[in-house]
C-alpha cells in the first residue's frame, strides 16, 4: 500500500529526512526539483516552447527558482521567471536558489503587490507560487493574479500542488485555484487529488519519487491508503489442479425486476466470469427467459412478490441483494428476511442501499463484515448530505466503525472504508467506464470473491481493483471512449491472469 499523507504529515516526512539521512534542506529542495525536470523534459520535448516559471517567495517558490535553472541547463532557452514578491518575507532556500538563478542569463522579473496581471506570451506556465503548506482560501494579490493566469487558457504545470488547492481538508472553493493541465507532484499523490472537487483544478497529476524516508513515512500509520498493483497480486491465490466447482462456493444475486432484469444478469453474469464456483440469481418469473439467454451458466431461483422464496442460505457462501430489486414491500420483506437468518457477511447494492436508508433499524442490524456499495447520492441517503467529499470520507470512518462494515464508496478513485478506520483509495478505472450498470457489475465481482473464501476486505479491495483495471485493458489501450459493462465482466478472467503471471 501506498500512504497518503496529509500536509502536516508530508512537512514531518521532510524533517525526518533532512535529519536522518542526513541532507540539507536545499540539497533535497535540489533533488525533488531535478525529479521534476526528469519527468517535465521527457513529456515536453520541444525546447523551443517559451516557458514562464511563476514563483512565490517561499519553498514552493524555491522550487521553482531551481527548476528554471534546471530547464536552462538542459537547454531550455525560451524561459523567464516571475517572482511574485507580495511579502516581504522569503525561505532561506529560496533566497539561495534565487542566488543561484541570479547567475545565469535567464530573464527574471519581479511582481509588487500592484502587478497582478503581467503580459504573458509563454506557451506553458510552471506553477510554483504557493505549495501545499495553504491553510486559507487566495485572497488579496495571489487571487487576483491567479483569477489573471487562468483567463488566458495557458497550458500549467503545477510544482507538487496546483496554487490555491489543499491537498488534505476541505477544498475551499471561495478563492479558487491555478487550474493545472498536469501536476507533477513529489513523493506520493495528496490525498485531494483523488476526490472529484479535484476535477476542476486538476487535469492530471504524476507523482515522483524525490526519496523521502520511506520507513519513517509507513511509521506515520495514515488512515489513508492507495491500492496498487503488488497488493492485489498479494491477494490472488492461485486454483490448484484438483479444484473442483464446490470449492468456489455458491454465491447468490438477488436481484432485478421485469423492467430492471438489466441489473440482475450484469451482476450474475460478473458473478460468474470473476470464479464463483456456482452462482444462483434469484429473479422474478418474467425475468427468466432473459437470464438463460444472457447468461446458461447461471441458475435460478424464481420468486413472486407474495410469497418469501425457499433460499436454502445455509448452502450458500455469499449473497448479494439490491440491483434493479425495486423498493416495495415485497424488496423490503425479502431484505429483512436475508439479514436476520444469514449470519454470513452480505453484499448490499443499489435498491437494497435504499431500502436501509429508509429502515435504519434494519442497518444497525447488518451481519458484522457486510459489504455496502454506494455512490455518492446512495451514500448520503444512508449517512445524511454532506458539502464535501472529504466529510464523506470522516463519515465513512466513523459508519464503518459503528456499524463493523466495509462502505466502497464509489467514484473515479473507490474507496474502501474498513471497520478499523482505514480508507483505501483503488488506482485502477477509467472515464469510460462511467456508464450504467457498471456498479451491477463490481456487485458480482466482490461477491465472486466473497463465495471462494476471500475476506470481506480482501473481496473489497481485489473486487474494485479488478473491476477497473479489466476497464483498463479494455480502453485506454486503443483510447476508447466508452467501455460496456458486459464487456468488464468478461475481460475479468483475462485481467487476473495477466496479474497471477507478474
Amino acid at each position: 500500500m501506498l500512504p497518503l499523507l496529509t500536509a502536516q504529515q508530508i512537512r514531518e516526512a521532510d524533517a525526518y529526512t533532512i535529519a536522518h539521512e542526513p541532507i540539507s534542506s536545499v540539497d533535497l529542495m535540489e533533488r525533488a526539483s531535478k525529479a521534476f525536470v526528469s519527468w517535465f523534459v521527457n513529456h515536453f520535448p520541444d525546447k523551443h516552447e517559451a516557458i514562464s516559471v511563476y514563483c512565490g517567495t517561499g519553498n514552493n517558490g524555491g522550487d521553482g527558482l531551481a527548476i528554471a535553472r534546471l530547464l536552462f541547463e538542459h537547454d531550455y532557452r525560451r524561459i523567464n521567471v516571475k517572482i511574485a514578491r507580495y511579502s516581504t518575507r522569503s525561505t532561506a532556500d529560496f533566497d539561495i536558489n534565487l542566488q543561484r538563478l541570479q547567475a545565469m542569463q535567464i530573464p527574471l522579473i519581479e511582481l509588487s503587490e500592484s502587478e497582478t496581471s503581467p503580459q504573458e506570451n509563454a506557451d506553458i506556465l510552471i506553477d510554483a507560487l504557493l505549495g501545499s503548506g495553504l491553510n486559507k482560501p487566495l485572497d488579496g494579490s495571489f487571487k487576483a493574479l491567479v483569477d489573471h493566469l487562468n483567463s488566458l487558457s495557458k497550458c500549467v504545470v503545477a510544482v507538487d500542488v496546483p496554487t490555491g488547492f489543499y491537498t488534505d481538508g476541505v477544498v475551499e472553493l471561495e478563492g479558487g485555484a491555478l487550474k493545472s493541465n498536469l501536476v507533477i507532484t513529489f513523493q506520493q499523490p495528496k490525498i485531494n487529488f483523488l476526490l472529484p472537487e479535484s476535477g476542476a483544478y486538476v487535469d492530471c497529476w504524476e507523482a515522483v519519487n524525490i526519496g523521502l524516508d520511506t520507513k519513517f513515512i509507513r511509521s506515520l500509520q495514515s488512515p489513508y491508503q492507495m491500492v496498487e498493483d503488488k497488493d492485489i497480486q498479494s491477494i490472488l491465490k492461485p486454483r490448484t489442479r484438483f479444484s473442483h466447482k464446490g470449492t468456489f462456493g455458491h454465491a447468490l444475486i438477488i436481484a432485478g425486476q421485469a423492467k430492471t432484469m438489466g441489473a440482475a444478469l450484469l451482476s450474475s453474469s460478473a458473478c460468474v466470469y470473476a470464479g464463483a464456483g456456482l452462482t444462483t440469481a434469484c429473479v422474478p418469473e418474467a425475468g427468466l427467459t432473459a437470464l438463460n439467454s444472457y447468461q446458461a451458466e447461471v441458475m435460478a431461483i424464481v420468486r413472486n412478490e407474495y410469497q418469501l422464496p425457499d433460499l436454502e442460505l445455509e448452502k450458500l457462501k455469499a449473497i448479494a441483494i439490491g440491483p434493479g430489486l425495486g423498493t416495495g414491500d415485497d424488496a423490503l420483506a425479502l431484505l429483512q428476511h436475508v439479514i436476520t437468518d444469514y449470519q454470513k457477511p452480505l453484499v448490499i447494492d443499489a435498491d437494497g442501499l435504499n431500502l436501509l436508508a429508509g429502515n435504519t433499524i434494519l442497518l444497525n442490524q447488518l451481519p458484522a463484515k457486510s459489504i455496502i456499495t454506494p455512490h455518492m447520492k446512495e451514500f448520503d441517503r444512508l449517512f445524511g448530505n454532506h458539502t464535501s467529499w472529504w466529510q464523506r470520507l470522516q463519515t465513512m470512518r466513523q459508519k464503518a466503525s459503528e456499524l463493523d462494515i466495509y462502505i466502497v464508496l464509489k467514484n473515479s478513485y473507490t474507496i474502501t472504508g474498513t471497520p478499523e478506520g482505514q480508507l483505501y483509495f483503488n488506482s485502477s478505472s477509467n472515464a469510460a467506464m462511467a456508464v450504467g450498470g457498471m456498479g451491477d457489475v463490481l456487485t458480482g465481482i466482490i461477491t465472486a470473491l466473497l463465495a471462494q473464501g476471500y475476506s470481506p476486505l480482501e473481496a473489497c479491495l481485489a473486487g474494485v481493483y479488478l473491476h477497473g483495471r479489466a476497464g483498463d485493458e479494455l480502453a485506454l489501450p486503443d483510447k476508447l471512449n466508452v467501455v460496456l459493462p458486459g464487456q468488464v465482466a468478461a475481460r475479468v478472467p483475462a485481467t487476473i491472469a495477466k496479474l497471477m503471471q507478474k
